[in-house]
């Protein structure tokens, strides 16, 4: 299934008052966003990179967006047991005084499997600033499936060096994350040293951007490992954490659950489904077509038999098309040939309509046989005469019409409606 990871811009941040008109004009010129992103086919490996506009983004199954180091908070509290509704109000009256921001214009995201009464992470960013963001790009049609953190606190340190965004000031910067927090410092000063603990932790682990590794080493006087931004962003994207959470929940409506669903579908994790799905329909489809050949091979012998049956009974008959039509054919000859008369002849359709004739009604005024059809007239009958006999008629298997006055008794069709 593939990935797209995408960055989220930095939040503006002004560091001397006098910058701010210049700041604002930029902005007024400035043109659409870029964003920084990855693709990966499989989740695992980087196979495309680059910066562009949101419309640009290359398409994937999953889209994932990384917050940096720098543009969140980390708070450890104690998870209140409020209800879902009022959990937000909760945790902005806890984190109150902790805060930068006032609590209002926060946006909070709880740890995975947060449990009330239980000690937790959360998370703080600036909500109008990442809630524009991921506006920005679900108006050209990327739709973000979660929001995570690039660094999250974590039992084993680890500190990674990378290049500070240019027109800070600084030069290379720390993120610090380890079992009581993540923190992003300067390397200029004093801070990032009193940062680390001494001696650092043998577990301690320490990664570099390519352009930052040197001066990291000669910073910090030990070899660190050597991760690209991309590398850095996939593995970001396999974090627990989701920071939409609260007023940033996704909403799934219309197409997008449609799309969801299909994309869960899909996932690693229906597989097993999918693959017994095709299963059962290959065996249903095999199924059906065995049976189809069988009732064909049935009805094959079926007709067989009956043209068997047809030539032993009459050998005269050359040419079989319908056996059961031809040898109700011969026989009505051989009946006719007899001296005796048929189902379809004028006596046993009389003896029927006699039989069937409605009590208190005079004998018939006149009648007309054709092959197989007998016609009686039935002037002043009652709908309920003719209904009742029709009803005896056709239980013994004659169908009867009605036109113009005039009743018509018929053997009924074989196989057709009495």
């Amino acid at each position: 299934m593939s990935l797209l990871v995408i960055q989220i811009s930095p939040k503006p941040r002004l560091h001397a008052r006098e910058q701010r008109g210049a700041v604002a004009a930029a902005e007024l010129t400035a043109g659409p966003t870029e964003f920084s992103f990855v693709w990966s086919p499989d989740g695992q490996q980087v196979a495309q990179q680059g910066r562009c506009t949101a419309p640009l983004l290359p398409k994937a199954d999953s889209v994932v967006a990384v917050v940096g180091d720098a543009d969140l908070s980390w708070h450890r509290i104690t998870l209140p047991k409020a209800p879902p509704a009022r959990l937000r109000a909760a945790l902005a009256g806890v984190l109150e005084e902790a805060l930068l921001d006032d609590a209002d214009q926060a946006h909070l995201a709880l740890a995975p499997q947060a449990r009330p009464g239980e000690a937790t992470w959360v998370a703080a960013a600036h909500r109008s600033w990442l809630a524009g963001e991921l506006n920005a790009l679900e108006a050209a049609q990327v739709f973000v499936d979660r929001v995570v953190p690039s660094a999250a606190p974590m039992d084993t340190p680890v500190g990674h060096f990378s290049l500070a965004p240019s027109g800070t000031g600084e030069l290379l910067r720390l993120c610090w994350a380890h079992a009581e927090g993540v923190a992003t410092v300067s390397l200029q000063g004093g801070l990032a040293r009193a940062l680390l603990p001494q001696p650092l932790p043998p577990e301690a682990r320490f990664t570099a951007s390519p352009g930052a590794a040197a001066l990291a080493e000669t910073w910090l006087g030990a070899p660190v490992g050597l991760v690209t931004d991309a590398a850095r962003l996939l593995q970001a994207a396999q974090s627990p954490w989701d920071l939409r959470q609260f007023d940033l929940v996704r909403r799934h409506r219309g197409s997008r659950a449609l799309r969801d669903g299909w994309r869960a579908l899909l996932g690693p994790e229906w597989r097993p489904v999918r693959v017994g799905l095709v299963v059962l329909v290959a065996v249903q489809l095999i199924g059906l077509n065995l049976w189809a050949w069988t009732l064909r091979d049935r009805l094959t012998d079926k007709r067989a038999q009956m043209t068997q049956v047809l030539q032993a009974s009459f050998p005269q008959v050359r040419a079989v098309l319908d056996a059961p039509v031809q040898m109700e054919r011969e026989v009505q000859q051989l009946r006719s040939q007899a001296g005796k008369a048929g189902g379809a002849d004028l006596e046993p359709l009389l003896l029927a309509a006699a039989a069937a004739w409605p009590p208190g009604r005079p004998p018939v005024d006149n009648l007309r046989f054709e092959p197989g059809r007998l016609s009686l007239a039935a002037a002043g009958w009652s709908p309920d005469d003719v209904a009742a006999f029709g009803a005896r008629l056709r239980a013994g298997g004659l169908a009867i019409e009605q036109s113009e006055g005039r009743l018509t008794i018929s053997r009924a069709a074989r196989g057709g409606r009495t």
